[in-house]
This record gives C-alpha cells, sequence and structure tokens, in this order.
C-alpha cells in the first residue's frame, strides 16, 4: 500500500517536472530529497527518459526521410535561385540603362513643358501689354503733334480698358501715375493756347473790324451797281466797274502779313473778293478748348474758383454801393444780382446734372450753402439757391441708389450662404455691434458657436446705416425742420428698400446655380432683416430727434420689403423642389406589361426619397416666426414638405395615367404599388417636425385609394358605396378609375394578371367589361 502511494507520488512529481518552468522546479525536487526513496525515483525518472528518447528517435525516423527530400529540394533549389539572382541583376542593368535614357527624355520633356507654358504664358501677358505700349506709344506721338484733344481720347481709352487688363507691372504703375499729370498738362495747354487767341483777337481786332466794314462797302457797291444797271441796262460796263472797284478795294485794304495766333494770313491782291471777318481768324483753338474741358470732368475747385470769382465781384458791387453816391444804385446792383442769380443757378443744374459722385454732390452742396451764406450776409436774397439745393436733392438720391445697389450687388456675390462661425466673446461682440442681434439661448451656449445668419446680415444693416448717413448729411445746413429732415431720410430710405434692396433681393433669388440651401439661408436672413426694423426706425429717430411715432411720420417699408423677399424665396423653393422631383420621375423606367411586380421600390425613387431625406435635413434651421429662434423648424419647412409630396402624388397619378401608358397588367400595378409604400414610409417617418399624426400621408391618400380598388378588386364595394361620405374608396374619381381600368382591357393572353380568378381569358374580359360598363353607368347617373 505504501509502495503504491510512493510510486503515485513519484508519478506526480515527474509530470510536475514535464510541465512546470524550470524556474519552479526547485520545492518539487526538494520534496524527492526530503524522502528515503530518492534511488527509486532516480530509476523512474532514468526510465522516463529512455521511453522520451525512444519517442524522439521514432519521430526523426519518421520525419528523417521528408527532411533528407527537403535539403535535397532546397539544394536543387539554391541553384535556381543563383541562376535567378543572374538574371535579375541583369534585368535591372537593363532596366537602369534603359531607365536612364527615359528620365535623360523625362528631363527634356519637362523643361521643354515648362518653357512652352513660359512662352504661352509670355504670349498671354504681351498680348495684353502691347497694346498698352502701342496705345502708349501714340499718346505720345499726339502729345508731339499738339493733337490735344484725340490724345484725350487716348489717355481715357488707356485708363479705362487697357490698363486693368495688363496686370499689374511697374510700368502700368508709371503709367497710371503719369495719367493725371498729363491730363493737367493737356488742360493747361488748351487754356494757353485759348488765352493766346483771346490775346490775339483782342490785338487784332481793329484789323477784323476793316475787313468787315470793307466787305459791307463792297456788298453796298455791288448793290449800287446792280441797281444802275437795272435803270440803264449797260450790264457789261456795270461788271466792269464792279470787278475795277473790288480790285482798288482789295489792293487798297490789304493788310500786312500777321503770324499772331488766330490770325490767318490773307493775300488780298490775289483774291477777287474781300474775305469774311471769319475767314481771318483761326477759331481752332476755341474748338480745342471746348471739346478738351468737354472730355475733361468736373472738379471741386473748378466750381469754387466760378463762385469766388461770382462773390469777389458782387463785394466789390456792394462796396461801392455803400461807399459812394451816385456811381451805382440798389436797383441796379439788383437787377445785377437777378440776371447773375439765373445765369449761375442754370450753369449749376445743367453741370451737376453729368456728375455720378455722390461725394462730389455733397461737396459742391456745401459749397453752394458756404456762396449762399456768403452773399446772403451782404443782403442779397438766395432762396432760389436753396430752392436748387433742394432739386438737386432727388439728384442726389438716385446716385446714392446706384451706388448701393452696386454695393447690395457685391454683398451677395461675395456672400458664402453659411451661418457664421464664432470663436471668442471679441467676435460675437464685434458682430452684435454690427448688427442688433439677441438671443438668450445662443449667448449661453459655449464657444465656439455659429450665428443663425451669414455675413450677409450685418453688411447689409451696416449699408442701411450707411445710406442713412449719406442722406442726412445732404440735409445739413439747408434750413431744413428736423421733421422735414426726418421724412427726407424715410423717404429715400424707403426708396432704397422697395427699390434697390427689394431687387438686389430678387436678383440673389433668382439668379442661376442657386440651391435650396441658399434659398435657405436668404429665408433666414431676410426674417433677421425684418426683426431689426424698428432698430433702424429707432436709429432714424435718434438722429433727427422726432419720434418715430408722430402723427405724420412716415413709416418704413422695411418689413414687407423682407417679407415679400422671403415669400419669393419661399416659392422659389417650392418650385425648385417640384422641378427636382420631375427630374427624378423623368428616370422612371417600369414595365407596364410586367407579369408580377417586384418585392422593393424602383430605383428612381429610392433615390428621390433619399434625396427629399437630405434636403429636409437643411430645412431644420429654418425660422418658424420671426420671434422663434432661428434653428426652429417652421411653417415653411411643413409647406415645402407637403408640396413635395402633393406634387410628387400627382405626377405620380399622370405617370400612370399618361397617353403613351396604352396598358398597364396587374405586375406593373403591384410594383406601382410598391413605389407608393415606399413614399408613404417616408410621410411616416415624418422627414420634417411639426405634422400632426398622418397628416403628411394625406398627400397620397388618393393614389392610395386608386391602388387599394384595383390590387384588391373591390369593385362591388365601389359601386355600392360611392358617393357616401364613408366611402372606403372616397377619394377615387370614377373617371380616373375608368380611364385605367380600360388601359387593363386589351392585355395579352401572356398576361397573367386574372390568374388570382382562376378563370380563362373569355370570362376575365366579360369582368372587366361588366365593370367598364358599370363605371359609365354611374358616371352618367351622376352627370344628369
Amino acid at each position: 500500500m505504501a509502495s503504491a502511494e510512493i510510486a503515485a507520488e513519484h508519478e506526480r512529481i515527474q509530470r510536475e517536472i514535464e510541465s512546470t518552468d524550470t524556474n519552479c522546479i526547485g520545492p518539487t525536487l526538494r520534496s524527492v530529497y526530503d524522502g528515503q526513496e530518492h534511488g527509486l525515483f532516480m530509476d523512474k525518472l532514468e526510465g522516463r527518459i529512455r521511453n522520451h528518447d525512444r519517442e524522439i528517435e521514432k519521430m526523426c525516423n519518421h520525419h528523417f526521410q521528408g527532411f533528407v527530400d527537403s535539403i535535397t529540394e532546397l539544394l536543387k533549389v539554391r541553384g535556381e535561385a543563383q541562376k535567378l539572382k543572374g538574371q535579375v541583376t541583369e534585368t535591372n542593368q537593363k532596366l537602369q540603362s534603359d531607365g536612364k535614357e527615359l528620365l535623360t527624355s523625362m528631363d527634356e520633356l519637362r523643361q521643354c513643358r515648362l518653357q512652352q507654358r513660359n512662352i504661352a504664358t509670355t504670349i498671354d501677358k504681351l498680348t495684353h501689354c502691347l497694346p498698352v505700349l502701342e496705345m502708349y506709344s501714340r499718346l505720345q506721338e499726339q502729345m508731339r503733334a499738339k493733337r490735344y484733344y484725340p490724345a484725350l481720347c487716348t489717355l481715357e481709352q488707356l485708363e479705362q480698358s487697357c490698363l486693368p487688363k495688363a496686370g499689374g507691372y511697374r510700368f502700368c504703375a508709371i503709367m497710371a501715375e503719369n495719367i493725371p499729370v498729363l491730363r493737367t498738362h493737356i488742360r493747361d495747354v488748351s487754356m494757353s493756347d485759348l488765352k493766346d487767341f483771346l490775346e490775339s483777337i483782342r490785338k487784332h481786332s481793329d484789323k477784323i473790324g476793316e475787313t468787315a466794314m470793307k466787305q459791307a462797302q463792297v456788298q453796298s457797291s455791288r448793290d449800287s451797281d446792280i441797281t444802275h444797271q437795272q435803270r440803264t441796262g449797260s450790264g457789261k460796263r456795270l461788271r466792269r466797274e464792279v470787278g475795277s472797284g473790288t480790285m482798288v478795294e482789295s489792293s487798297g485794304g490789304s493788310p500786312n502779313s500777321e503770324q499772331d495766333s488766330g490770325i490767318l494770313d490773307v493775300e488780298d491782291e490775289e483774291d477777287d473778293e474781300v474775305p469774311g471777318a471769319h475767314d481771318l481768324v483761326d477759331f481752332s483753338p476755341v474748338y480745342r478748348c471746348l471739346h478738351i474741358y468737354t472730355v475733361l470732368h468736373e472738379t471741386l475747385e473748378g466750381y469754387r474758383r466760378y463762385f469766388n470769382q461770382i462773390v469777389g465781384f458782387f463785394v466789390v458791387e456792394d462796396h461801392i454801393l455803400h461807399t459812394t453816391q451816385g456811381l451805382v444804385n440798389r436797383a441796379y446792383v439788383e437787377e445785377l444780382w437777378e440776371v447773375a442769380l439765373s445765369k449761375t443757378i442754370a450753369a449749376l443744374r445743367t453741370h451737376s446734372s453729368y456728375c455720378t459722385d455722390p461725394d462730389l454732390i455733397l461737396d459742391l452742396k456745401n459749397l453752394i450753402v458756404l456762396f449762399a451764406d456768403t452773399l446772403q450776409g451782404y443782403g442779397f436774397p438766395v432762396n432760389q439757391l436753396f430752392d436748387m439745393l433742394l432739386e438737386m436733392r432727388d439728384q442726389y438720391g438716385e446716385i446714392l441708389l446706384k451706388k448701393w445697389n452696386l454695393s447690395f450687388r457685391q454683398i451677395i456675390d461675395q456672400d458664402n450662404y453659411s451661418p457664421i462661425p464664432v470663436s471668442t466673446e471679441e467676435e460675437y461682440r464685434r458682430i452684435s455691434g454690427q448688427f442688433p442681434f439677441q438671443d438668450p439661448e445662443l449667448e449661453k451656449m459655449s464657444f465656439p458657436k455659429k450665428l443663425p445668419f451669414s455675413e450677409f446680415v450685418p453688411k447689409v444693416y451696416s449699408q442701411l446705416k450707411e445710406f442713412i448717413y449719406a442722406c442726412l448729411k445732404y440735409s445739413e445746413d439747408l434750413h431744413l425742420s428736423s421733421t422735414e429732415i426726418d421724412d427726407m431720410i424715410r423717404k429715400s430710405t424707403n426708396l432704397l428698400l422697395t427699390r434697390t434692396l427689394s431687387h438686389c433681393l430678387q436678383y440673389a433669388i433668382k439668379k442661376k446655380n442657386v440651391g435650396l440651401a441658399e434659398l435657405v439661408q436668404i429665408i433666414i436672413n431676410t426674417t433677421h432683416l425684418e426683426m431689426s426694423c424698428h432698430y433702424l426706425e429707432e436709429f432714424i429717430s435718434n438722429i433727427t430727434n422726432v419720434p418715430p411715432d408722430g402723427v405724420n411720420a412716415t413709416k418704413l417699408y422695411g418689413t414687407s420689403t423682407f417679407k415679400d423677399a422671403r415669400h419669393s424665396a419661399e416659392e422659389e423653393i417650392y418650385t425648385n423642389l417640384n422641378l427636382k422631383i420631375d427630374q427624378f420621375l423623368q428616370l422612371a423606367d417600369y414595365d407596364w406589361m410586367a407579369a408580377q411586380g417586384g418585392g422593393q421600390a424602383s430605383d428612381y425613387l429610392s433615390d428621390l426619397i433619399a434625396f427629399l431625406c437630405s434636403t429636409f435635413s437643411v430645412f431644420t434651421h429654418l425660422p418658424g416666426s420671426p420671434i422663434e429662434h432661428a434653428r426652429l423648424p417652421g411653417k415653411v419647412a411643413q409647406t415645402a414638405c407637403m408640396s413635395a409630396c402633393k406634387h410628387l402624388s400627382t405626377s405620380l397619378l399622370q405617370l400612370l395615367l399618361e397617353a403613351d401608358v396604352r396598358q398597364v397588367s396587374m405586375g406593373a400595378l403591384q410594383q406601382f404599388n410598391v413605389d407608393v409604400k415606399e413614399c408613404e414610409r417616408f410621410a411616416r417617418a415624418g422627414p420634417v417636425p411639426g405634422f400632426q399624426g398622418d397628416t403628411l400621408l394625406l398627400a397620397f391618400i388618393d393614389l392610395r385609394q386608386l391602388l387599394d380598388l384595383f390590387t384588391q378588386w373591390d369593385w362591388s364595394t365601389y359601386l355600392a358605396d360611392y358617393g357616401r361620405p364613408t366611402c372606403k374608396y372616397l377619394r377615387v374619381n370614377p373617371h380616373t378609375a375608368l380611364a385605367l381600368l380600360e388601359k387593363m382591357k386589351d392585355t395579352s393572353r401572356k398576361n397573367n394578371m386574372f390568374a388570382q380568378f382562376r378563370k380563362n381569358e373569355r370570362d376575365k374580359q366579360k369582368l372587366i367589361d361588366t365593370v367598364v360598363k358599370q363605371l359609365r353607368n354611374l358616371i352618367a347617373a351622376h352627370q344628369s
């Protein structure tokens, strides 16, 4: 018994030695030497070792042949590997050699392409630069030839068209810097020529007068001779005398040759007749100066000199009036002022009508006010000047509208139609300073966050304020009351809102490639601008000191402007959605004679549903009303979704009933039914929040009842309950049902759409004919 226990213990120790890690074998061996049977254990251990040696030898004998075969195969492979290595090395050398040539060719090709691109770029740049250089050369030739008017036209063309196209080259910058200098030079030279002409005219006016008087004398002599000829009838003698008199007068009055500017040389001895006074004068300096000053733009300095001369003249007249007696009187000075005032006003009206710069008109207005106040201080009446300034106010307003129209268009074109991201408190305060936006919920959110509107909103609001400031600047110093100024500013602002900004918003809505996301953002933007209208009212009241709730106060039309723009954007959304749906429906390709329907929706409809789902996810940012937060879904999204579903339902029904579809099988109706179920699944999923119950499903109710009637072939119920309020197929029009049923009459024998009735073709046709007859009787009965 003891020996069996010892043997079991030794067996356990051996198993433990075989399975235990060598680092932990010490305690196991110690238990062997603690006992008295370590000799017996060693014998068993040696026996176990011999058994393992025999197993190892058996395993080696078993695998030895395979090992030898593997070594033999490996030795064979070594030779093949050496051969393969040599082939690879040789191939690599050839590839490297050929690759060097290819790389050389590629590098040459790259250089050629680079040169080609540089040449094309150079040609393109030269194409833009050569016209500039040629035109500048022509300008220099015209300046040297003193052809100043053509030079001025060339200068205008160079500045307006050629230089902007050439680019930012240094020679272009030099030319641009020289343009004002050349203009000034041309103006000064033309004025100098005009002054020389006037001086010459003054110097030689006696000669011109003498010539004019000689011409009058010759004409008088001719008239006298003709009268004498009529009396005596001796025409030949009279002609000789007239000719002799002409020659005498011409030779006797012949002036010396003149080289002064404006006076032409006249060889009177060679002329048969005395030249006219206008033939002696070269008026080209006058015409040239007139043309040049017509092309040159008006400047404020010119107006200032004009007013200074008038003021200086009347200051002198007023001083003479008050310091002398009998030299001038009050009536003379007042009459002189009335004439000067009428001519001044006429000139100002003419010249200011061509001005298109609002800043110049504003400066001119200030100059006219100073001119009027100065003369009023000397006792001259100036009410007509202020009346003219009020007339110029309308012109100034029109110019402002044109300028702001360009500003609004630029803002629209540069807008990204995305909510404004705000990363810091400073950015949020900066935008809040530009646009009066308050949202307690948004202020609680941590940064970064997004404002609901795009950059369009604060930029447009800032431009509206700038326009109001511009209108106020013109109203200053016109001796108007606060109420009049307030009324003028409000009327001008209303024109800006209802005409300029409204047209720009329509431009943004109607322009090409505007997507649904952009239209949604436009709705959000106009909603916030509408909410800011009362801030504009307060802004105008603050700068004019007129309360906005006055009896005669003009109200701003901003609310209606932005509301109309929002409605237009909404209609554009509905229209674009319907167009997109129509585009998907054009891809529909039903097999109207299919034996049976498929188990899943058509591909085009699956794509359409996916598009609608992604589209209506954008509408989660639409405002519900002007006082709600701009991220809440609203009525616009619900209307768009309902409109899209109704249009889809109507279009599917039209697709089923269109004239091109001559026959429809029951299998086709089953597939069509699967597609309609997919539409209903989309409506049931609630793509836009806010619908109560299955309201959206009502868009497909007509189609659903029609398909149920045909797929269930429930004509007995339909015919029996027709006209009752509780009819199961209340939305099925008998005309529609009859039209679809007619398409199912003439089916081929291969079509087994009535296989569920287990009747032959004759009975099927008879059944259809019976239903058709009953429908026609039903229609006739209700029509009568």
